[in-house]
């Protein structure tokens, strides 16, 4: 083995470990912040005083018990756990006031989450916000 080559084969050893040292507490932080991301989520239907009540956790990491766990969590993924961000659906609703409130209360990686927003419909809320409160479909 000649000097050049024991110099390379020593140096992609060294990078080796390297990327192993610097991998293992990434990786714990990123199951630390994936262990802190759920929410409860709820839907009012009618008067926030008197309507009924739906809700339910989602939890990401793995999917769950929400039933579109999967697909709320992606979408939470690309809005940065920000519901307001979600990039709407392209639909038609009808123009019926038949009013919901939606309220998440959680963690998306270790950061606080208080969402509440009024929809003039069930049909508006799915536009806006996607799967994440759609956990009864």
């Amino acid at each position: 083995m000649t000097h050049h080559t024991r110099a390379t084969a020593l140096a992609g050893a060294l990078l080796a470990v390297a990327a192993l040292l610097t991998a293992g507490p990434a990786q714990a932080a990123t199951r630390e912040a994936r262990a802190d991301t759920w929410l409860y989520l709820t839907v009012t239907k009618g008067s926030a005083r008197t309507g009924a009540v739906r809700g339910t956790l989602l939890r990401c990491d793995p999917p769950g018990p929400h039933a579109r766990a999967t697909e709320a969590c992606a979408e939470l993924a690309v809005a940065g756990g920000d519901i307001g961000r979600i990039p709407a659906e392209n639909v038609f609703c009808p123009m019926i006031y038949a009013p919901v409130t939606a309220r998440a209360l959680g963690r998306w990686n270790g950061r606080t989450v208080a969402f509440r927003e009024t929809y003039t419909s069930a049909c508006v809320m799915k536009a806006r916000t996607r799967h994440v409160f759609a956990f009864d479909d």
